[in-house]
């Protein structure tokens, strides 16, 4: 990873994935309200990093700081209104729906909320199967097949138990191990995840983000983490990047961020992590 804040890189691959490339974005939405009527709010102010290709890359900051609002624009549901985003030959912000297509085959996202993200009225196989045949032109058996082999990924075993179900007969561990096997289904090159674990009990949590973890380090998948909980991105990332206020207030190693934080802001985010009580 490099930032205007530091120069510190992450850790590089041999693999086919491309550097996602954040250059100067801001973001500006126009709103109105009662108090202040019609008025600007700057949601991300002057961001810039890389993703090296196979680098897992932590987006950290409170509700509000812009990490979700980057998120949208990586993934081209939202465009910036100053600078630019490349993933490889992909200008993100220029693309229309051709574009787009192309983006999404290889830019895939996994939800906050796998209850929210699943279809209810459509099985685990249909929800697998319909991007192996969008994206990648299988045919139905195939697709099929290829479901049944994302399940295993994903660590819901034996396929045939899951394929038919449908979200709501599944657990939310279940349903995010679903969710995490459709944006592996077209064969991604980046995964953004935005806090993947943080509507699952503790109990599951550990379990989605090791998956996460092993699946970059077995796929050669870049993933760009994005979360509020200091203590997860130290499972899955290897630098982070700490958002106030839409800006880069730190950036560095996972570790040594998360051990010796410089700015108070760092300070305060690990300061309110809960601890036991003794």
């Amino acid at each position: 990873m490099t930032t205007d804040a530091t120069p510190a890189a992450a850790t590089s691959s041999t693999m086919r994935v491309p550097t996602l490339s954040v250059q100067h974005i801001t973001k500006r939405y126009r709103v109105r309200d009662r108090e202040r009527g019609r008025h600007t709010v700057i949601a991300v102010d002057d961001v810039s990093f890389d993703i090296p290709p196979g680098a897992a890359i932590g987006l950290v900051g409170a509700s509000g700081s812009g990490k979700s609002t980057l998120a949208k624009m990586i993934t081209g549901s939202e465009r910036p209104t100053e600078g630019r985003i490349a993933f490889g030959d992909l200008d993100i912000g220029r693309l229309r729906s051709r574009g787009l297509r192309r983006l999404h085959h290889r830019v895939q996202m996994v939800f906050q909320d796998p209850y929210g993200a699943l279809n209810p009225l459509h099985t685990v196989r249909y929800t697998l199967s319909r991007p192996c045949q969008n994206f990648l032109g299988m045919s139905p058996a195939r697709a099929a097949e290829r479901a049944a082999e994302l399940l295993e990924t994903v660590g819901l075993t034996p396929p045939t138990l899951y394929a038919d179900k449908l979200p709501h007969q599944l657990s939310g561990g279940q349903r995010q191990r679903v969710v995490i096997a459709r944006a592996l289904a077209c064969d991604p090159e980046l995964i953004v995840a935005d806090e993947p674990a943080s509507m699952l009990d503790v109990s599951l949590r550990a379990g989605v983000l090791g998956l996460l973890a092993e699946l970059r380090q077995t796929r050669g998948l870049s993933l760009l983490y994005i979360t509020h909980d200091l203590l997860s991105a130290r499972i899955v990332t290897e630098d982070i990047l700490v958002l106030e206020k839409g800006r880069v207030v730190e950036s560095g190693p996972t570790k040594q961020v998360l051990q010796h934080p410089q700015h108070e802001y760092t300070v305060r985010l690990l300061d309110a992590i809960p601890t036991p009580s003794s």
